[in-house]
């Protein structure tokens, strides 16, 4: 077998591979590349494996093709009990940025464990890559980078057919049924059903607007979920919080109401339709509290520093 085209920009680790040695813990496959024998995943699996003398593993082969092999790798070592560094996944985002040009920026994300901002930024700093009219999504299908044609033909689909359901309208337009929702509810309110475009990002894919200050927002953005994870649990940990009142009350609200991109993303399509205004009025309501909170931290450390 070859060595892994790993993701890991330092290699593996050597007493990670010593742990995995110890006598009687039970190894799981690791992933090889068929046409190529490459491992794609379990370097320290196999590293252990040959500090124990053995010379035969168990093996689970992958026949696609070597940049989907690599995207397989970053997967695979974003999820497992080691996860790969925000460096290792920035670099791994480049390469698949330009192996998948035509992978939307929240498929890249899902793979390498980054936000779909950082994706963005990523692909805004490559020159050379074709710029196509649609990408695909992290569910195979194929949309385009505008959606005002299909907002059109939505608008017109609604008209024709108002009993039709969002997914059938979406279909036939080409967009996705969240958009389809949207132009509805725009109809509803008599707004044209292709909103102005948002101004373009900056070539380092920057929003030319932001909600907090740059340090933090841009630290909030470069934040995983593992990473977010490991952050609470952190604050959890943090006896300045944990045994003072008021900080017991911020990690309850923290725990508590705090919620991933992949989380929500999975709920947008099955919520009822009598309760999506209630709910996007109260999300918004939440999303204001928390931006407004943020800004005041904020000022408290700037006044400080002043």
């Amino acid at each position: 077998m070859r060595p892994a085209d790993s993701p890991r920009l330092v290699g593996e680790d050597a007493e990670h591979i010593r742990v995995l040695a110890e006598p009687d813990r039970a190894l799981p496959p690791i992933l090889v590349h068929r046409p190529t024998m490459r491992v794609i995943d379990g370097m320290h699996r196999l590293g252990a494996t040959r500090l124990r003398g053995q010379d035969t593993i168990d093996v689970v082969f992958f026949d696609g093709s070597e940049e989907d092999a690599f995207v397989l790798a970053v997967k695979a070592n974003v999820a497992h009990g080691m996860p790969l560094s925000y460096a290792d996944r920035e670099a791994a985002v480049a390469r698949i940025v330009t192996s998948h040009p035509d992978w939307s920026n929240r498929a890249i994300a899902a793979a390498a464990g980054l936000g779909p901002r950082t994706v963005a930024a990523v692909r805004g700093r490559i020159e050379g890559l074709p710029q196509g009219t649609a990408r695909i999504g992290r569910d195979g299908r194929v949309r385009p980078l505008d959606s005002t044609d299909g907002r059109r033909v939505a608008s017109r689909l609604i008209a024709a057919f108002p009993d039709a359901s969002l997914r059938a309208i979406a279909r036939a337009a080409g967009i996705a049924p969240a958009t389809v929702r949207d132009v509805r509810e725009r109809i509803q309110r008599g707004e044209d059903p292709a909103p102005a475009r948002r101004p373009r990002a900056s070539r380092d894919g920057q929003p030319a607007r932001r909600l907090a200050t740059p340090s933090t927002h841009d630290y909030a953005e470069r934040l995983s979920t593992q990473e977010r994870n490991d952050v609470l649990r952190g604050l959890e940990r943090d006896p300045s919080l944990r045994f003072a009142h008021t900080g017991n009350r911020v990690l309850r609200w923290l725990v508590r109401r705090v919620i991933a991109e992949e989380e929500w993303q999975e709920l947008v399509d099955t919520v009822p339709p009598h309760t999506v205004y209630i709910l996007a009025a109260l999300a918004r309501r939440c999303a204001n509290e928390w931006i407004e909170f943020a800004q005041q931290l904020e000022r408290r450390i700037g006044s400080k520093k002043s």
